[in-house]
Parts: structure tokens; C-alpha cells; sequence
């Protein structure tokens, strides 16, 4: 009789136990499940039009752009705007610097997925669940188990020069630049005061007060106070040739596109790859 008992309390305490495991597994809920209740909640929420991807995350295509889709080995430009699903934003591309890279090395993988038949000119809209983004570490100011909605705007242009074109326009027109001109080689200049000293040929070794910026405003050399030597002027950037033709003593803000400049190597720690380049000149001296 007491072994019994014995028998009869065990397997009501084991009976117990596997009712407590059972418990458990029913209340815990995976971050898989988590995120995508929220991200379907969104998406009802705001009567979007979304599609999941096999690998849970969803994207709309705002604007499939236009000419030939974007394959693996093409360049791509593009602007990121990323945030959270109550609007508060993370990270913003910079005005005139596009993000740059092979489609095929876009990162997170999600966002090539999403990618995937686009075209330029093209607008996509993603949402990571937090598992396919920051994770449950988070990154800078994106807090743990974050879900991340995305919008890439892919820009028309798909070489570096055409999108150097379209940057320097659209900063001339910001700025209120006036009779900017547009020389063969694709350097924009605009003379402020035209001088009546010796004429620039490349040849020509110069003299001059400058300031050197990028197009975010941020001041990257110049010469200060006092005029600096330059050295000939065949031997400085290529964008410096648009002085061809102009005269000792003139004033000359010059916009140089990224290749005509320090190109897709940049200049030591100083100079980004692919920078445009505005400069503001003064010829103070030009000797033949």
C-alpha cells in the first residue's frame, strides 16, 4: 500500500511538471511571431498594400522606375530614410551625397531582395522585423528588437558623372548661384570679378587665395589669409582647367564634378571618394 502511494505521488508530481513545461511553451511567443503581429498590425493600421517575402520581411513598390531593370553588377545610387513604425527616424541620407555601391553589395540582404526588378528611378518601401535588422542588441540609437521601416529611393542616374550633373544643378539651384557655366569637360564656374592681368593657359604657374568646401558646406583646405602658389596648373586637379582663358586678378567659384577632382580614391584621410568639389578662387598672380 505505501509503495503505492509511493507510485501515486510521483506521477501526479510528474503529471504536474509536464503540465507546467506545457504552460510555458503556450505563453512564450518567438520574436519571429512578435515582429510580424506588429508589422501586420501597421500595415492594417495604415491600409497599406504590402507583400512578405519568404524570409519575413515586407516591401511595397512605391515606383517601379524606368528603362532596364537594376541587375547585381550595376552601379546603383540611391537615398535611405529609415525608421521606426512610429515615425521616428534613425538615419536620413545627407542632401548631395547619395548612398553608392553595386546592387549585388547592397546590405542588409533584405533590402537587395527588395531591390530585386527595380529600375532607376525607382522607389521601394521595406519593413525588417528586428530579427533581419538590429536584432535584439540594437545599433546607436535604434533600441533592442526594433522593427525598421525603410524607404530607398533609387535615383535615375546610373553613372558617377551623371549623378555628380545632377547633384551640382540642384545645389546651383539651392543656392542661388547665377550665370553658373557648364565647360565640355562638366565643371561649373562662376566668374564674380573678371581680371585684366596675364591670361591662364595651362602652362601657366599660379598664385592664389582659395577655399576649398564640399557641397554639405564643410571647409576641407584653403590658403587663408595670404595668397598660397599652386604650382602649374596642369598639375592640379583636372577641374582646375576651367581657369583656361581667365586673367589674373579674377574672382572664380569653381564646382568640380568627383572625377575631375580626387575621383573614386579620395585624398588621404581628408577628401571622400567620389566628393564634388567647390571652390572659391582668387588669381593674384599668373606668370607665363
Amino acid at each position: 500500500m505505501q509503495m503505492l502511494k509511493k507510485y501515486t505521488l510521483y506521477c501526479l508530481a510528474l503529471l504536474s511538471i509536464v503540465i507546467l513545461f506545457s504552460a510555458c511553451e503556450k505563453e512564450y511567443e518567438s520574436i519571429e511571431s512578435i515582429d510580424d503581429a506588429k508589422i501586420q498590425a501597421y500595415i492594417k493600421q495604415n491600409n497599406l498594400t504590402m507583400t512578405k517575402d519568404p524570409t519575413g520581411f515586407y516591401y511595397q513598390i512605391l515606383e517601379p522606375g524606368t528603362g532596364d531593370v537594376i541587375l547585381n553588377k550595376d552601379s546603383i545610387f540611391f537615398n535611405l530614410n529609415v525608421q521606426s513604425l512610429t515615425g521616428t527616424t534613425y538615419f536620413a541620407t545627407a542632401k548631395y551625397i547619395p548612398e553608392a555601391t553595386y546592387l549585388g553589395y547592397v546590405s542588409p540582404a533584405s533590402y537587395r531582395l527588395a531591390l530585386n526588378g527595380i529600375k532607376r528611378g525607382g522607389k521601394v518601401r521595406v519593413i525588417l522585423p528586428s530579427y533581419l535588422a538590429y536584432g535584439k542588441n540594437g545599433s546607436g540609437p535604434i533600441p533592442s528588437n526594433e522593427v525598421i521601416s525603410t524607404t530607398i529611393t533609387v535615383l535615375s542616374e546610373g553613372i558617377q558623372s551623371e549623378v555628380d550633373d545632377k547633384i551640382i544643378r540642384e545645389f546651383i539651384a539651392d543656392k542661388g548661384i547665377t550665370n553658373a557655366v557648364k565647360t565640355t569637360s562638366g565643371v561649373y564656374y562662376q566668374v564674380l570679378t573678371a581680371g585684366t592681368g596675364n591670361t591662364v593657359d595651362l602652362a601657366s604657374t599660379i598664385t592664389a587665395k582659395y577655399t576649398g568646401r564640399f557641397v554639405n558646406g564643410n571647409i576641407f583646405d584653403g590658403s587663408g589669409t595670404e595668397p598660397a602658389s599652386l604650382g602649374q596648373l596642369g598639375s592640379l586637379v583636372k577641374g582646375y582647367r576651367a581657369l583656361v582663358g581667365m586673367k589674373n586678378g579674377a574672382k572664380v567659384r569653381l564646382i568640380i564634378p568627383s572625377h575631375l577632382g580626387y575621383g573614386v580614391n579620395g585624398s588621404a584621410d581628408i577628401i571622400p571618394p567620389n566628393s564634388i568639389l567647390d571652390f572659391d578662387v582668387e588669381l593674384t598672380e599668373v606668370a607665363n
